[in-house]
């Protein structure tokens, strides 16, 4: 399914929801993330208690996921739970989506069931922003084909923010799939938007000259050049379900030139005081090796634990339920 993209009237919002719909990080301001970092770390230390709260008591969020997911589907229906909202997982292998039901008109029913928020993810750039328009439920946007991730991009600006003290400043090498990756795009937009200095890294294939315009002035195809000076390394997952054809030799011949072991963290610092990211899932000795994914350097699961904090924030938010 095809759609056109159409940026909507207010950057990251939607206007028929007063601004609480979340449907990218491009155009959010320093202080809206601010915003919503500083509520996502009341929800962590409450997380942190095994504490629940009813603050949505009585709203229905809904998970539109058009595409598999593991973390995000999961946290965000913890998110839900936690803030005491009534969670429900839209399969559409098992609606009539699978029938040839349109996009629209599959929003649109569960729309008139009586939503309050609705969680999208689907293959497709933009069609967060689409159903939005063809929705009187708030929206999330839970990644859009290449386009955005805007939660990720928020959790890690928590994570960065909980461990430096400050993503100001900061350099950040984001290194990997670039060309298929709406983590990096999303993260280009928060984390300038925060002060820190973003740089792309990665094989020609992967992180192509045009988009320089697009998200970042600079752009390493050498991984020890790139992660120079770098506060944190950002390593992204070969996404091969959205490759077209192979566009590297192999996950061996893609370690050894842009895998991130501690060893290589003496590149960008000579005392390897830099911190590593990942998205996650992480093609293991790939992207990051095994050994590094052990190490305390490595805040793959301190990701994971932010991101329900963030997605917290986001859905009392967009339920209108601020604290």
């Amino acid at each position: 399914m095809r759609l056109r993209y159409i940026p909507p009237r207010m950057p990251g919002t939607t206007s028929q929801s007063a601004g609480r719909s979340l449907l990218a990080c491009e155009g959010m301001s320093k202080a809206e993330i601010e915003s919503i970092l500083d509520a996502a770390e009341k929800y962590r230390a409450m997380i942190d208690r095994r504490e629940q709260s009813d603050l949505l008591r009585g709203k229905t969020v809904v998970n539109a996921f058009f595409e598999h997911s593991t973390r995000t589907r999961t946290s965000f229906e913890m998110a839900a739970k936690r803030l005491g909202a009534m969670a429900v997982n839209f399969d559409p292998g098992l609606s009539s989506t699978a029938k040839g039901e349109t996009l629209a008109d599959t929003v649109r029913t569960l729309d008139a069931m009586g939503v309050d928020s609705m969680v999208v993810r689907h293959a497709s750039g933009g069609s967060a922003a689409f159903v939005a328009r063809h929705v009187r439920a708030t929206v999330v946007n839970a990644g859009d084909g290449r386009h955005e991730h805007p939660t990720q991009a928020l959790l890690d600006a928590m994570t960065i923010r909980r461990a430096l003290g400050t993503v100001e400043k900061k350099r950040v090498a984001i290194v990997g799939d670039v060309l298929h990756s709406r983590v990096a795009r999303s993260n280009v937009h928060t984390l300038r938007a925060l002060g820190a200095e973003v740089v792309l890294v990665g094989p020609r294939s992967m992180a192509p000259t045009d988009l320089k315009s697009a998200i970042s002035s600079k752009i390493f195809n050498d991984l020890r050049e790139g992660i120079a000076g770098a506060d944190v390394i950002m390593t992204l997952r070969i996404q091969l379900e959205r490759h077209a054809r192979a566009q590297f030799p192999g996950g061996g011949e893609y370690a050894r030139l842009f895998g991130i072991t501690p060893a290589r963290l003496e590149w960008a610092k000579k005392d390897g005081k830099v911190l590593v990211m990942h998205p996650g899932p992480c093609n293991r000795g790939v992207e990051v090796s095994r050994e590094m994914l052990n190490d305390e350097r490595c805040l793959m699961l301190e990701q994971v634990a932010n991101g329900v904090a963030v997605r917290m924030a986001v859905l009392a938010r967009a339920c209108g339920a601020e604290q």
